[in-house]
Formats: C-alpha cells, structure tokens, sequence
C-alpha cells in the first residue's frame, strides 16, 4: 500500500488506526503506547521514537473540527521515519544521529471522541450519543468539545477561573459544542492523558497543532522567556506563520497555557492552514508543505 494514499480521508480513528498500523510495520523503531482512554473508550495513542530520556513533544487534534492536524503530524512522522530508515538528510539535518540524543514523541489525536463525532455525527458518541445530539441540534459538523460537551483545550488548568468566568461572561455555562471548560481543571480523561505525560519530566518543549489562521503563540501571562521568543521567531521564519496572541475567551485553558506556566517550559501552539475549520482535504498538501520546515525545525531547537 502507497502510505500517502491514506492522507487522502478524514481521519477518524479507522484511518488513524490504519495509517499507525502502517508506520509500525515500516518502522519497527517506532514504539507505540496507550496514554489513556477518551470518555467513550477510544484508545488515545502516542508514537515514539528515539531517546525517551528528552523527548519532545508533538501534539495535535483538542478539537473536533481540526482532524486535519492529525494528518499533519502523522504525515511527518511517516517522513522523519523514512529519512531514518534511508539514512538521509532533512533540511540537512541528520534526524539519526539527532534521535539518539533527543527522542519525538506523537500525540496525533488528543480528542478521539470529538473528532469521531465531527466526522461521523452523534451516533458515534456512545452512551453521549444523545447529549451531543441535543448539544448540536443534529448537526455536528462544527462539534470541537469531547463527548460530553466539555472543549479539551479550555480544561487546562492555566488561569481556569478566568477562563470559566469569561465563558459564563459569553454565556456558556453548561456542555457546548465548543467552549465550555468543563466544571473544573483536568475533569476529563482526555486532557488528564496529555498532561500526565508531561508530568513525567523527559518533555523538552511542546507544540500544539491547532487550525487555523497561520499563527504561531508561545508562552503564557508571565511564563514566557528571552529564549522562547528566539524559538518562536524561528518556527515563525521558515513557515511564514506571524507570531500572534489569542484574545478574549481564547486566552487561558489551553494545553500550551499550562505547559508553559507548570512546568516553566516553552510551549508553542501552531494554528495550521487558513480558512474555515474544519479545513478541506483539498488543502492539506499545501499546509503541509508549509509546515514540513517548521516541525523539523521543532525537533533540534
């Protein structure tokens, strides 16, 4: 099977399963663990490769609507993996001899449910199926939220109260297809399987991929560094992205937000592509293109 060929498809967990089942057999130095489960018994899988001693981290999928970003990073791995089998350079950097220093490690899907849920509807959300049926009114083609109506990425536990007050303030108070964080920090099993493995304390730095907009954030209220604006002004230089800030109800919540302000590493989130989410299949070359620089360069800085 032409690996590329499965890039072409919405990925819910049958393409995640078949594009991953595919890396693990042209790869054999790719492990594969569970970090946890979603609300509906998904299995939310992470791929490593290299030294697990300093790993980073690649992350991707909070939201429903952004499965593009799943292919992303699974679409680098894929390419990374490939260079290292060949013995071949990337940008002119070894990823080899890189890899035995410095281990990668994938997040592709950090939201099973609500991904299965924007691409499969209501019915795939189990014993929720009603809940989010009623959330959506029967259409969820714009659903970001897990199953039970609770957005990943404002479950974090970076500034949280502000955060809930500033959704009440928006008059989101109860689960939501979007935006609601939930009843209080790390209430979901989702978020509590991301943070755990950075608890673990081998984590360098982190991305978050996210769509869209072509942005690039880091850092978070007084968490910031020097060092961390020079990371950001070169993810920034060789995608073509502008380094930005969110605004409003998007500032505080995120996984990036936490990252950065409990553990005082950088952290950078990538708001992939440009348009409405979710973003078509049609432009996913092309946002991969303009990444492909950018994740490469996210692994030796």
């Amino acid at each position: 099977m032409n690996i590329n060929s499965l890039f072409c498809k919405p990925c819910d967990k049958k393409q995640r399963e078949t594009i991953i089942g595919s890396l693990l057999l042209r790869y054999p130095f790719i492990s594969r663990e569970t970090i946890g489960e979603s609300l509906c018994s998904r299995p939310i899988d992470m791929l490593t490769i290299g030294n697990r001693k300093k790993t980073v981290l690649l992350t991707a999928a909070f939201h429903g609507m952004e499965w593009i970003t799943s292919l992303i990073l699974l679409k680098f791995s894929d390419e990374l993996c490939m260079h290292i089998k060949n013995g071949e350079n990337i940008y002119g950097i070894n990823p080899a001899s890189l890899l035995n220093r410095r281990g990668i490690a994938f997040i592709p899907c950090v939201n099973p449910d609500g991904v299965e849920i924007q691409i499969n509807g209501a019915g795939s959300a189990g014993e929720y199926s009603s809940l989010v049926d009623k959330l959506s009114g029967g259409d969820t083609s714009h659903w970001q939220a897990n199953a039970r109506g609770v957005d990943i990425n404002h479950n974090f536990d970076a500034d949280w109260e502000t955060v809930h007050k500033n959704e009440i303030a928006c008059g989101i108070t109860s689960p939501s297809p979007t935006r609601f964080g939930g009843d209080y920090p790390e209430s979901e099993p989702e978020t509590r399987a991301a943070a755990s493995v950075c608890r673990a304390g081998n984590i360098t730095h982190a991305l978050a991929m996210h769509s869209q907009g072509r942005e690039i954030y880091y850092g978070f209220g007084d968490s910031i560094s020097p060092e961390w604006h020079r990371m950001a002004l070169a993810l920034s230089r060789v995608s073509g992205y502008k380094i930005s800030s969110p605004e409003g109800i998007a500032v505080g919540g995120g996984f990036k937000d936490w990252f950065c302000q409990t553990l005082k590493r950088p952290g950078f989130t990538i708001e992939a592509g440009s348009g409405e989410n979710p973003l078509p299949l049609s432009d996913f070359d092309s946002i991969y293109s303009e990444l492909r620089e950018l994740l490469t360069l996210s692994v030796i800085l």
